[in-house]
């Protein structure tokens, strides 16, 4: 619906649209404007107080004579502000009304303008409690789309480094930014990226970016290992725009989602790179060592309690100590489960308790359930290194994968012995093997296809790309 130059049938209209005598929020204010009736419309708590008051004030010596013919002279005259649109569409209005922007009508004018003195509350850019580093930065994401773009734009100072703002969403309109360098990134993808969110047909993305992530690559659900990258780290969002990957930051998510990528970019982390060469290399080394082994520690112990003639003579203190009351395949599965239920009740518990709860909780369910003979302490100390494991890379999303993989190749060890074991590893190997990133490529790459220049880059930490020769 167009607007008319009748003040009143506007506000009539708006009036059965946004219902402010029900909304609280939904806040109208009518005023003169060079002997004109005009009217304010905005959302309480998303505008800046300061900046309506200097407006109504720079009205309020505005003579009839001085009003222009139309709202575009208007607002190029009177309106000393950065950030102002005309809308003409009340279905554009009311969307930009309800993200914050101010909307100003005024009698004789068929448009409306569109002020964009929001502001949203936010907390401090303080770094996230998952992405910490020894060394770097300290600043992370926040809930804010303004805030976090500007953390990029910080560091990339570059007129190439582009950010297209869209939304998505029939109900939330949630606002969307693909951020990437021009010359540097796939072309292709990136207009295939553009076109699925475009196409995309939500209610709303009540999950910010997982439901976005779930609504531009449906496929192959079923496979657990990661598609994207999720990071709160404006520093490493920035080095992967560099790189030529596209960040997708949502509004109201305190993350950026990475894509493409494969396995070896989810295991990388920052602190890779705040460190000399060699401490680089030993950190992303040890990393790719623990995960691999929290996949295959408990499957290699069961298998060789399962057949003791193949345990060597110089590992024969891994066999028990005591005799086992509770089948050890069923001791790892109620581990794996009852790990899972602790980290529930850690993230639920309020923080002036976590840390004595967890002590408790450590000691009673430790102790004595040894002692009680559920659980015996060779199976506590390997799901103990497990559970550590999983703690070593960032990636909530690959430490679960590794999780169900692992308890896979536990079962069908358990259920077919060495067969078992060698179709849980091959299942395992296939899931990261057969995988692919959003883009189409190999998830494993540069393994498969071999590149050896690829992988002397993933497994071991050169100089930096930027680092240049100290002029003399």
């Amino acid at each position: 619906m167009e607007f008319s130059k009748k003040l009143s049938d506007n506000m009539d209209g708006l009036r059965s649209i946004l219902q402010p005598d029900k909304n609280f929020d939904v806040v109208y204010r009518t005023i003169q404007v060079g002997g004109r009736e005009a009217c304010f419309y905005f959302i309480d708590g998303f505008t800046k107080d300061e900046v309506l008051l200097r407006l109504i004030q720079g009205f309020e010596s505005l003579k009839p004579e001085d009003m222009p013919e139309n709202a575009h002279d208007f607002s190029k005259q009177y309106l000393p502000y950065g950030e102002v649109n005309l809308i003409a569409d009340s279905q554009a209005m009311v969307t930009q009304l309800l993200m914050g922007v101010t909307c100003l009508f005024i009698d004789g004018y068929d448009t409306c303008l569109a002020v964009d003195c929001r502001t949203y509350p936010a907390r401090s850019v303080s770094e996230p409690d998952k992405d910490k580093v020894l060394r770097g930065s300290r600043d992370g994401f926040v809930e804010t789309l303004i805030f976090n773009t500007a953390l990029i734009r910080r560091r990339i100072r570059d007129p190439k480094l582009t950010m297209e703002i869209t939304s998505a969403g029939e109900s939330s309109h949630t606002d969307i930014a693909i951020c990437y360098m021009e010359g540097r990134v796939d072309e292709q993808l990136l207009s295939m990226i553009k076109a699925r969110i475009r196409n995309t047909h939500v209610d709303a993305l009540t999950m910010n970016q997982e439901s976005l992530a779930e609504c531009i690559y449906p496929h192959k659900w079923y496979n657990p290992f990661p598609k994207f990258r999720f990071s709160e780290r404006p520093d490493t969002a920035a080095a992967s725009i560099l790189e030529g990957n596209i960040v997708i930051l949502v509004d109201t998510s305190p993350s950026a989602m990475i894509l493409p990528s494969s396995v070896f970019d989810i295991i990388e982390e920052a602190d890779d790179y705040y460190f000399p060469p060699v401490t680089g290399t030993y950190l992303r080394l040890s990393r790719m060592v623990i995960s691999l082994l929290s996949l295959l520690v408990t499957p290699i112990w069961l298998l060789l309690l399962q057949n003791p003639q193949y345990i060597p003579s110089w590992l024969e203190f891994i066999q028990l100590s005591d005799p086992s009351y509770v089948p050890i395949i069923w001791q790892l599965l109620i581990l794996e489960l009852a790990i899972d239920g602790l980290r529930l009740a850690a993230v639920n518990t309020p923080n002036m308790l976590t840390t004595p709860l967890s002590v408790i909780a450590g000691i009673v369910l430790g102790e004595y359930s040894v002692k009680s003979g559920w659980f015996n302490s060779e199976t506590m100390l390997y799901m103990a290194f497990v559970t550590i494991a999983n703690y070593s890379q960032s990636s909530f999303e690959l430490g679960y994968a590794l999780k169900f993989m692992r308890v896979i190749i536990l079962i069908l060890t358990a259920v077919f012995n060495v067969w078992g074991f060698g179709a849980g590893i091959l299942l395992s190997f296939c899931a990261v093997v057969f995988n692919r990133t959003i883009a189409g490529k190999s998830y494993i790459y540069p393994l498969i296809p071999f590149s050896w220049n690829e992988v002397r880059k993933r497994f071991f930490r050169g100089r930096l790309p930027h680092t240049s020769k100290t002029s003399r």
